[in-house]
């Protein structure tokens, strides 16, 4: 093994260390717990962005290792699904990159992985893993019968006046059986493709980035094929049943990349206008507490689905400056 190998290698242990940290601690630190299991994403995605593919395994495995000797086999096998390998499979596409010609564009150019397919790989992957993590703790009408009927008990006793009919208890149980793990796997889209974003920014700023800065704004779409997966999940709600589960956290997954795409469009179409920054804040906002910007936003995503391939002169030619083919 080389000494250049063997550096990577150790700074992806230590990276991956530095993640099964992050999620222990968000295992301790319930009030943070979000954002630290989120955070855990940052050193996989610094690594696999700035030293490659060796670097981003080596910090998998030793996370998934020590998180199994300090936590527990389930609880590893979590952290891997849910956090390790999203971030070092999108760290691995980000870094894919093929001759511009091979596209039919110029000689001198090379073309990365558009960022479009990334996004729709993050989808996909956060679908698995919220699945599969459902299927781990028992995610179900049993588990949610027991939370709404505990809630309601608690409700009861601070309130001993006010009392829920069967019907009202059915449908908020039927409800919130599809809103968690849409919800969850929304949430969970956002957040990765924040750390990656921040990442991304991080390497860039250190000279070690292999992938050329983006403009986010105009590169940031849905694959077109999105669509059809997100319309397939919507009628997946109405089967009812295990059909309807998966549905929902495909309506949540994918909706949250449209949804991001969404806003892409927003600050790309109100570049130059005096009105943008005020406009902007109104629109983060408003989604924040309504639903009905949120919306708007998640059909702007819809209705503007592309490709932005990054171009960057090959290394060994003297080439103008990288621009971005759009297909």
């Amino acid at each position: 093994m080389t000494k250049m190998n063997f550096k990577r290698l150790l700074t992806g242990a230590l990276a991956g260390l530095t993640a099964a940290l992050l999620a222990l601690g968000a295992s301790v630190q319930l009030s943070f717990s979000a954002l630290l299991y989120a955070a855990s994403a940052l050193p996989i995605l610094l690594v696999g962005l700035g030293w490659g593919n060796a670097a981003a395994i080596s910090a998998v495995v030793t996370a998934a290792a020590f998180g199994a000797v300090a936590g527990s086999p389930a609880f590893a096998l979590m952290m891997t699904l849910v956090t390790l390998i999203p971030a070092g499979w999108i760290s691995h596409l980000a870094n894919l990159a093929r001759p511009a010609a091979e596209l039919g564009g110029p000689e001198h150019l090379t073309a990365w992985y558009p960022l479009s397919d990334i996004l729709l790989h993050l989808c996909g992957l956060v679908t698995l893993a919220v699945i599969v993590t459902g299927y781990m703790i028992g995610y179900g009408p049993e588990l949610i019968g027991q939370m709404v009927d505990a809630l309601f008990g608690s409700f009861a006793q601070q309130q001993p006046d006010f009392t829920f009919n069967d019907t009202a208890t059915a449908q908020t149980k039927s409800l919130l059986l599809l809103m968690l793990p849409a919800i969850q796997g929304a949430m969970w889209v956002l957040m990765l493709f924040a750390a990656y974003y921040i990442a991304a920014r991080i390497v860039n700023a250190s000279g070690r980035a292999l992938r050329p800065r983006e403009d986010i704004p105009s590169a940031l779409r849905m694959n077109r094929n999105a669509i059809f997966v997100f319309l397939a999940g919507l009628a997946a709600t109405f089967f009812g049943g295990v059909p309807a589960m998966i549905g929902a956290t495909v309506v949540g997954t994918f909706g949250a990349g449209f949804l991001l795409s969404g806003f892409a469009a927003l600050h790309f179409r109100t570049r130059g206008k005096d009105w943008r920054l005020p406009a902007l804040v109104l629109c983060y906002l408003a989604s924040l507490v309504l639903m009905l910007p949120v919306f708007f936003i998640l059909i702007v995503g819809l209705s503007d689905t592309r490709k932005a391939i990054a171009l960057t002169p090959n290394k060994n030619a003297d080439a103008p400056q990288s621009t971005d083919k759009k297909t």
